[in-house]
């Protein structure tokens, strides 16, 4: 992941990333909305609404800078095979997701695009959009690691993300002290079991 490239504009944050889909399979997974936003995660959501497939509203808590809000957008579809979701309210207007091929796969170029922002309103300005791509690279290499487990997918998109960002990083910590600790057992029973046999 990078940030290489050409700035958008002046009034905009972007993030890239290379991924191992082809176009076509990271297009498809781009257009489950719901999964692509709740993988940020700064972004504690409230409800999510999605009425059309180019249409949605969610309320969300965004970790990254303590606001709450109401995000009411329309996806637009561009001449060059993007896609941009435009918000009706708030600083942020609108966040492109660009898709290009590359010879290793994919690369995704996410930009959002803001009004004229001065100096009292930089502090609402939404931050999550590095990690939100970090987030986004490290749950497609999961996927495609561990993908082939029957179940694996379904628990990730109907359990893990609709969590609470919180409650997703309590629930690691406690599988992998739960892991150490079967760990420590088995090791136990194996010293004991060498001893025994002895």
């Amino acid at each position: 992941m990078s940030g290489a490239g050409t700035a958008p504009g002046a009034d905009a944050a972007w993030v890239v990333l290379e991924t191992p889909l082809d176009p076509a399979g990271l297009a498809a997974f781009c257009g489950d909305l719901e999964r692509l936003y709740r993988i940020n995660p700064f972004l504690e959501f409230a409800s999510w609404k999605q009425d059309a497939p180019d249409r949605f509203r969610a309320e969300v808590l965004n970790h990254s800078n303590g606001q709450r809000s109401v995000m009411s957008a329309r996806v637009a579809r561009t001449p060059d095979g993007a896609f941009r979701v435009d918000y009706a309210e708030g600083l942020k207007k609108s966040t492109r997701f660009q898709i290009e091929p590359v010879p290793a796969g994919s690369r995704l170029t996410i930009t959002d695009e803001y009004g004229a922002v001065d100096e009292a309103q930089a502090a609402t300005v939404d931050r999550s959009l590095h990690a939100w791509g970090v987030a986004l690279k490290a749950h497609l290499e999961r996927d495609r690691r561990w993908g082939w487990l029957p179940l694996y997918r379904w628990a990730v998109e109907r359990v893990w993300l609709p969590m609470k960002p919180s409650a997703r990083r309590i629930t690691f910590l406690v599988l992998v002290i739960g892991l150490a600790d079967v760990a420590l057992i088995a090791l136990g029973f194996a010293i004991y079991w060498l001893e025994y046999t002895r």
